[in-house]
């Protein structure tokens, strides 16, 4: 017997930390399959794709007479527990090239493959930097930046986030040529400057996995790998080559400024959003003395028309952008209120909190 009589809560929970990054078809069968180790007092999870790898280990009173450890399909295993009543107990017996999974009366025999030809990540971790910080401060920078990246982009180098460290501040970037998000936090650590690109899945991943409390998070960082280490979990993950963007080049400082209320201009675009044309979502911003209209239309000739009383005082602006990246933009903030700052109609959107000065979120034009 591989496991006997486990709670399914217990197996459920380390299971869905590792089995996000598992596809159920790939070019190496074994890449479906989770690594399952048992040693005495506790079992260890692994999943990977051979660009990441997430480990996370759970204490138990099984005793072992020897280490064994077996693979078995992720997603499958997952569904399995997921659909058994609530508090069953579950054992795991392994036979030959299969393994049986016990609850009450139902059996489920799943496909193995060797634990031995499971392609762990070696770790490349010389030298490498850390940093330590709260969970919850990191998930609210990561979520700042994370939906301007990049989805397979030519340009590989943006389809990730830029981490930034230098002195004591920790800064986080993401572009896909359209719109640029910027966001800093301070850190204890005083660092010289490294700037490395965790890809774009790893981000997405350790996003869902970073708590909302003060636990800590420990971060390593080297030339080839970035390793997490929090609440029980590791994920390493290898790191994009290529040379990011410059963007404090990117980031404009501009005169003309509107201090709007942001529930206030989100439904006001979303309104706007719904007669713009589907391919394309833009929305023209007309920003005159206190009163900033919002157009769109499409190619049935079908138009929708919002107007905003404002405070206002600058230059008229008549520009172009489309609507779902202002509505990214905005979503990323928590607070009442929020500042757009404007050059000239063929100048991007520049979009900042009050409450949050280290924010910077770019939206370029587009013509309508």
């Amino acid at each position: 017997m591989f496991i006997e009589k486990i709670e399914k809560e217990a197996l459920l929970k380390p299971l869905q930390t590792v089995v996000g990054i598992v596809e159920r078809k790939q070019t190496m069968p074994i890449l479906s399959n989770i690594l399952i180790e048992k040693e005495i007092g506790k079992i260890r999870f692994t999943s990977t794709d051979l660009e990441i790898q997430i480990t996370t280990t759970i204490e138990t009173d099984t005793d072992a007479d020897n280490n064994t450890a077996i693979t078995v399909g992720g997603k499958k295993m997952q569904e399995i527990l997921r659909i058994l009543p609530d508090q069953s107990k579950v054992s795991i017996e392994v036979k030959e090239n299969k393994v049986q999974i016990k609850s009450n009366k139902s059996r489920f025999n799943l496909q193995s493959l060797p634990a031995q030809d499971f392609p762990k990540l070696s770790h490349q971790l010389e030298n490498a930097k850390k940093i330590t910080l709260s969970q919850s401060v990191l998930k609210k920078l990561l979520s700042s930046v994370q939906f301007a990246m990049a989805q397979q982009d030519v340009r590989y180098y943006l389809n990730g986030v830029l981490f930034v460290i230098e002195d004591n501040q920790f800064r986080a970037v993401a572009t896909d040529g359209h719109r640029l998000a910027y966001n800093a936090i301070t850190i204890a650590e005083n660092s010289e400057k490294l700037e490395i690109i965790i890809p774009r899945k790893a981000i997405t991943e350790l996003s869902k996995l970073l708590s909302d409390g003060n636990e800590e998070i420990e971060i390593e960082f080297s030339g080839q790998q970035l390793k997490a280490t929090f609440s029980g979990i590791e994920l390493v993950t290898k790191l994009i080559e290529g040379k990011f963007p410059d963007y404090q080049r990117v980031i404009p400082n501009y005169s003309n400024h509107l201090s709007i209320n942001r529930t206030l201009v989100q439904q006001a675009l979303q309104r706007a959003a719904i007669l713009s044309n589907e391919k394309f979502r833009g929305v023209r911003f007309v920003l005159t003395e206190k009163n900033l209209c919002i157009i769109s239309s499409n190619s049935e000739q079908e138009e929708a028309q919002v107007e905003i009383e404002t405070d206002y005082h600058g230059e008229a602006i008549d520009i172009g952008f489309n609507v779902n990246y202002l509505l990214d933009g905005l979503n990323s903030i928590h607070t009442e209120m929020a500042i757009f700052s404007f050059g000239n109609p063929n100048s991007s959107i520049l979009i900042t909190s009050p409450d949050d000065l280290d924010f910077r979120y770019v939206v370029m034009p587009m013509r309508i």
